[in-house]
């Protein structure tokens, strides 16, 4: 018998995304994001490298530029109108005390109640391996958190300790826990993606993105409505603070 979701919780007003790189939220999660925006709750993006190492056909130089463009865009047709960006470097992103102090100062600065991250485990669906980066930024993300509330720990990061976050949901988890009905949000969650369109272009030579973008998010929506009373969704394993 498939284990069925729960639904996320709805008793919130902010919420912060931190995710390593521009596209991580688009591949499956802005469909969530556009429904939540709907109904007036704050999503602000914060991306911790601009994803200058993501296409092979150009130099990082060039590469960073485009990529963040395309992460305005694709944030905007879901809604999401507060994107940052850090400045560590794509593809070698390193766990530690610098990256914690990074996040728990957005932390501070943007007082959400959700903060949302990617899946950190080792593995995507126990078969193909993880990326450092998202593993690094995830597993700090959760760490972050709790260094926020600690006016002690990087006491010179941001306007002061935040205790107010309630839960942390990890988007494309191996072992989701919760979801969102994204009935409503779909249509945007795919044309989210398409806004990636130099990165899909270099990542799948040949493809239409638009193809390559409805086939990817309606087929996870729809792989999640059979544990989701039948309704598309996209899903989360949420760890409550």
């Amino acid at each position: 018998m498939t284990e069925q979701l729960e639904p996320m919780p709805d008793d919130w007003q902010r919420a912060l995304a931190i995710v390593a790189h521009p596209d991580d939220l688009e591949y499956g999660c802005g469909a969530a994001v556009a429904v939540w925006t709907d109904a007036g709750r704050e999503v602000t993006y914060l991306m911790v490298t601009r994803g200058e190492a993501g296409i092979d056909t150009l130099s990082p130089a060039e590469a960073g530029p485009v990529r963040e463009r395309e992460e305005l865009a694709s944030a905007a047709v879901v809604g999401v109108t507060a994107v940052e960006f850090l400045d560590h470097t794509d593809g070698v992103i390193e766990y530690g005390t610098a990256l914690r102090r990074d996040l728990a100062a957005a932390i501070r600065r943007h007082r959400p109640e959700l903060v949302i991250t990617l899946n950190f485990d080792d593995t995507w669906g126990g078969a193909q391996w993880n990326t450092p980066d998202h593993r690094a930024v995830g597993r700090a993300t959760m760490d972050a958190v709790g260094d926020a509330g600690n006016r002690w720990i990087f006491p010179d990061a941001g306007p002061g300790p935040w205790n107010g976050v309630r839960w942390v949901a990890v988007a494309g988890s191996n072992a989701p826990t919760h979801a969102v009905d994204v009935t409503d949000g779909l249509e945007r969650g795919v044309r989210s993606l398409m806004e990636h369109r130099a990165y899909i272009e270099a990542l799948q030579p040949g493809a239409d993105p638009e193809v390559y973008a409805r086939e990817l998010i309606e087929g996870f929506a729809r792989e999640e409505a059979k544990r989701f009373d039948g309704r598309p969704a996209v899903s989360f394993r949420l760890y409550p603070r």
